[in-house]
């Protein structure tokens, strides 16, 4: 259905994939045979992706069908316990974003040669995305669709860009330009789910 938390799902792909990323390079900081451990990560994700893709194809083309025939296993489970999916999901992507956030500001601090440079960095990042998250909270009171959400993503990587234009590096202006492209992409990926649930 429509809810918010659906379209949530459908925004945070490629905030969830790097936020993935960088919690599992921290967690498996200094462990020994760190980048194979990372290659098995990155081979369990692709297999799960594999899987979930087939059985969004099976839901979508077989699960009227089956749900009335009773038959197939998949679309019973689906219809028994299908409800619970939404908030199982919501509880893994916090605790997804709540160890990357801790990840985040841990790899971040460690380039800072003093407290004093870390507060030059973080204080106006801070005031920047609160403003923002301001701004677009009343924008999308006043409009919705597709040109709200490529919007919003231009506006934050504009801003982002802007603030390290003026405390960055030229590699972390180099990183928005590859940020922007992935969650252009992953929007361009879900926009018609992203209708679909604007739509209900």
């Amino acid at each position: 259905q429509g809810a918010h938390s659906s379209q949530l799902f459908l925004l945070c792909q490629y905030s969830l994939g790097c936020g993935v990323s960088c919690g599992l390079s921290f967690l498996l900081e200094g462990a020994p045979h760190r980048i194979w451990n990372l290659a098995l990560a990155a081979g369990l994700a692709g297999l799960l992706a594999l899987h979930a893709r087939r059985l969004a194809q099976h839901t979508c083309a077989l699960y009227e069908l089956h749900s009335r025939a009773r038959y197939c296993g998949i679309c019973i489970l689906l219809l028994a316990a299908g409800h619970g999916i939404p908030r199982l999901l919501r509880n893994a992507l916090a605790l997804t974003f709540a160890v990357a956030d801790l990840a985040a500001v841990e790899l971040i601090n460690r380039d800072f040669l003093s407290t004093g440079e870390a507060v030059r960095f973080w204080t106006p990042l801070t005031i920047c995305y609160t403003l923002l998250v301001v701004y677009m909270q009343e924008e999308s009171r006043q409009s919705t669709g597709r040109g709200l959400v490529f919007r919003t993503v231009l506006v934050r990587m504009g801003s982002l860009f802007i603030l390290l234009l003026t405390v960055g590096r030229w590699t972390d202006i180099l990183h928005v330009f590859v940020s922007l492209l992935g969650e252009l992409w992953c929007l361009l990926r879900s926009g018609v789910l992203l209708e679909s649930c604007w739509r209900q």
